[in-house]
C-alpha cells in the first residue's frame, strides 16, 4: 500500500471542506478555524481527509486557502504532493483574479505535479465561463484542465481525483 497527497486550494467558502468531506472515508479533521465575519461563516484553515483508492493505496486530502495568509503551510503541503486542485467559485466577480492569485501562490507545485482548475457554481447565471478561465490560463502561459464541478457531489470530486491519478500515470505536467 502506498500513500499519496492531493491538495485542494481555494478561497474561503469555495467548497474545499465540502469536497473533502464528500469523498473521505471518515469524517475529515478541521485543523483550526478562523472566523470570517464578512462571509458570516467559519473558514477552516486546513482540512485533512483520507480516501482509500480502488488499488488499496491511500490518498491524503488537504484543503487550504491558497493565499499569502497561509504561506507558512505551503512547504508542508508541497512535499510529496501528487496533484493539485485549484477550486474557484466562478460566480464571484473576481474569479479570474482569484485564479491568478492561487496560481502565483502554488507556482512551485504547478509544473511539478498535475494540476486542475475546478469551477464551482457553474449553474448560476453570473458564472464566469470555463472558456474565460482557459483563456486566462493561456495568458499566464498555462494549459491546465478546467472542469465544472459541484463539491457536494461525491462523483464530481472522484472525477477530479481520477483525472489527477490518470495524469500522474501518463506523466502529464504543465
Amino acid at each position: 500500500m502506498n500513500t499519496h497527497k492531493l491538495v485542494f486550494i481555494g478561497a474561503a467558502g469555495v467548497g474545499k471542506t465540502t469536497a473533502i468531506r464528500a469523498v473521505s472515508d471518515d469524517r475529515p479533521v478541521d485543523a483550526g478555524a478562523l472566523l470570517i465575519p464578512a462571509l458570516g461563516n467559519i473558514s477552516v484553515v486546513l482540512d485533512v481527509g483520507e480516501l482509500t483508492l480502488d488499488d488499496g493505496d491511500v490518498l491524503h486530502l488537504y484543503g487550504i486557502a491558497g493565499d499569502e495568509n497561509f504561506d507558512a503551510l505551503r512547504p508542508l503541503l508541497g512535499e510529496g504532493v501528487m496533484g493539485l486542485v485549484i477550486l474557484i467559485d466562478s460566480t464571484r466577480p473576481d474569479s479570474l483574479a482569484t485564479l491568478e492569485r492561487h496560481l502565483t501562490w502554488s507556482a512551485e507545485l504547478i509544473g511539478a505535479v498535475p494540476a486542475i482548475v475546478a469551477l464551482n457554481r457553474q449553474d448560476a447565471a453570473a458564472a464566469t465561463s470555463p472558456e474565460d478561465h482557459v483563456r486566462h490560463l493561456a495568458q499566464c502561459g498555462l494549459d491546465l484542465p478546467v472542469v465544472a464541478i459541484d463539491p457536494r457531489e461525491r462523483d464530481d470530486v472522484l472525477y477530479l481525483i481520477n483525472m489527477i491519478v490518470a495524469m500522474v500515470a501518463r506523466g502529464n505536467m504543465v
